[in-house]
């Protein structure tokens, strides 16, 4: 009977450490997989594709790439971010040296490209509430430092 119930004790402690550490962990980020531009012109074939994967624990690694006729992927740039605002490098950007990343909402996130101190262009980048589409506003900003053109974008998730 005294064995029963030490096998209780430790099962119900065994559980609850285990139901403590499932709460605690964090929900996978929405955005992380791969993302193809919808094409605007349907005569040519969408080739953009954005992937999102984890990085260090609540970070994201973002790499754009560029579809091949094969279905392979040539990595064109791409950067990590925290989600802090912080400037992180860009490696392989010809217009942008740095990135900045912010929550601004649940599905909606700010990113700012700078290049020598100045920014290049803003983007406010929205996932729908079913989470199978990223809509992009991009702000472009001329030589005065002011907003010059807008585009948008609008990305699919890969299945």
């Amino acid at each position: 009977m005294r064995r029963l119930s030490l096998v209780c004790v430790l099962f119900s402690m065994l559980s609850t450490v285990l139901a403590a550490q499932q709460a605690a962990a964090p929900a996978a980020n929405p955005r992380f997989g791969k993302w193809l531009i919808k094409a605007t012109d349907p005569t040519r074939p969408s080739t953009n594709v954005m992937t999102y994967e984890p990085h260090e624990g609540t970070g994201m690694k973002v790499t754009i790439n560029q579809l091949q006729p094969d279905g392979s992927l040539t990595p064109q740039w791409g950067y990590t971010t925290m989600f802090d605002n912080k400037e992180t490098p860009m490696n392989g950007s010809r217009s942008a040296e740095t990135a900045a990343v912010r929550m601004v909402g649940e599905r909606t996130a700010e990113i700012t490209y700078r290049r020598d101190g100045r920014i290049r262009q803003q983007l406010t980048n929205v996932l729908s509430p079913d989470g199978n589409t990223i809509g992009i506003i991009y702000m472009n900003y001329g030589a005065d430092g002011k907003p010059d053109t807008v585009t948008f974008a609008t990305y699919e998730r890969m299945k």
